[in-house]
């Protein structure tokens, strides 16, 4: 499952999340200029509207979720000043959201808020903080835009899924001094993997991620009409078609959810999360295993940078007697998420299929040490002891 929360905000007492130039992207910035409207005044929301009902979409009851209520706009007002440069008043506006003083937004994993929720709630993770951005920006005058940046995601397993968090940020400028938001953990880098969001595809994107959260929350009937109503608002998004096929499968509607799958995979062939979820499916239909199996083999790519994938990979070479890929799959995984518990326990179990119980037991103490409740290492602990 895949969203666009992104990695937690800097603490204060870090270094300051602040706006940065980048060098040697422009082509890809003057497409985000143009996909937003940026021509120095707020985007025509009309035009958004209709080109919901072009795609079958009853617009009126679509959220908006870059939109103001006339209490945003009123603190705008009072809060940021009139003069200035373009650059100047973003710094300005950057700094009111995160004063303690002011505005003292946080970071917040959870529920992905508008606009007017997140200046309500003052917690916000990283697509929310980029509505409400984008939003106060285009009121001002200043043309924002969405970027979405591969340079930075996150892996986390919640029960059986496997969230996959991607990163949402601003930018704004014109292509000769293109500059991004910074809103992460991460010290100052230069973004080297993203590209530009049009306002429908952050809409989207909006509806994915609320999709994935109800999913979360066992809401699997309301996530269905989310991940439905993404897909429709911008069916070239990869993200929501296969969040769209995590919840099928949850409901049992295995044929449809691997067209989703497929469809994910058709908009964009580098999924490594679609890839996996669709050989999983694949491995649970009788007939089909040697398929699944062979897409599973497809995430082994240098650039894949999830270690659940490499846990499944070594799973089935475990479950094949074959040792020596399982030990390269689990210690991918672990170079990929040292602290891992299940990465750990992974390890010790491939030392105890391999006959070395000491070193199994040193892997599952080290795997304790980072979570005792890991059901990975809770089921190395009792093989341990049946064994």
């Amino acid at each position: 499952m895949t969203t666009s929360a992104g990695p937690p905000a800097r603490s204060r007492e870090g270094a300051k999340p602040a706006w940065t130039a980048l060098a040697g992207i422009l082509g890809a910035l003057a497409a985000a200029v143009s996909a937003s409207s940026a021509t120095g005044t707020r985007p025509d929301e009309a035009e958004l509207r209709r080109q919901l009902e072009r795609r079958g979409v009853d617009a009126a009851a679509i959220v908006l979720p870059h939109a103001l209520s006339p209490e945003i706009e009123r603190w705008l007002e009072d809060s940021v000043p009139a003069g200035g440069t373009a650059e100047e008043r973003l710094e300005t506006l950057l700094e009111l959201l995160l004063d303690r003083n002011e505005l003292d937004l946080e970071y917040h994993q959870g529920r992905t808020g508008t606009a007017v929720e997140t200046f309500s709630s003052r917690k916000a993770n990283c697509l929310s903080f980029t509505h409400l951005f984008v939003g106060m920006a285009r009121e001002l005058g200043l043309a924002a835009y969405y970027l979405k940046v591969e340079d930075l995601q996150g892996f986390e397993r919640e029960g059986d899924l496997v969230v996959v968090s991607g990163h949402v940020t601003a930018g704004f400028g014109p292509p000769a001094r293109p500059m991004v938001l910074e809103f992460t953990i991460f010290p100052a880098t230069e973004y080297r993997r993203f590209h530009p969001l049009s306002d429908l595809s952050a809409v989207a994107l909006f509806y994915s991620n609320r999709g994935a959260e109800l999913l979360l929350d066992g809401e699997r009937e309301r996530a269905l009409e989310w991940l439905e109503t993404a897909v429709r608002i911008d069916e070239e998004l990869a993200d929501a078609w296969n969040n769209l096929g995590v919840v099928l499968r949850r409901v049992d509607r295995l044929d449809e959810a691997e067209v989703a799958y497929r469809r994910a995979l058709e908009e964009d062939p580098e999924s490594t999360s679609a890839l996996q979820n669709l050989s999983a499916l694949l491995l649970q239909v009788e007939g089909r295993e040697d398929e699944g199996r062979r897409l599973l083999a497809l995430t082994d790519r240098e650039e894949n940078r999830n270690p659940f994938n490499y846990l499944a990979l070594g799973d089935l070479s475990i479950e094949r007697g074959r040792l020596d890929d399982a030990e390269r799959y689990y210690r991918r995984a672990l170079a990929l998420a040292p602290d891992s518990a299940e990465s750990r326990a992974a390890l010790g179990q491939w030392h105890l299929a391999s006959g070395r119980v000491g070193a199994a037991r040193k892997w599952l103490r080290r795997a304790l040490k980072s979570d005792p409740d890991e059901p990975r290492a809770q089921r190395l602990r009792r093989q341990l002891t049946e064994g």
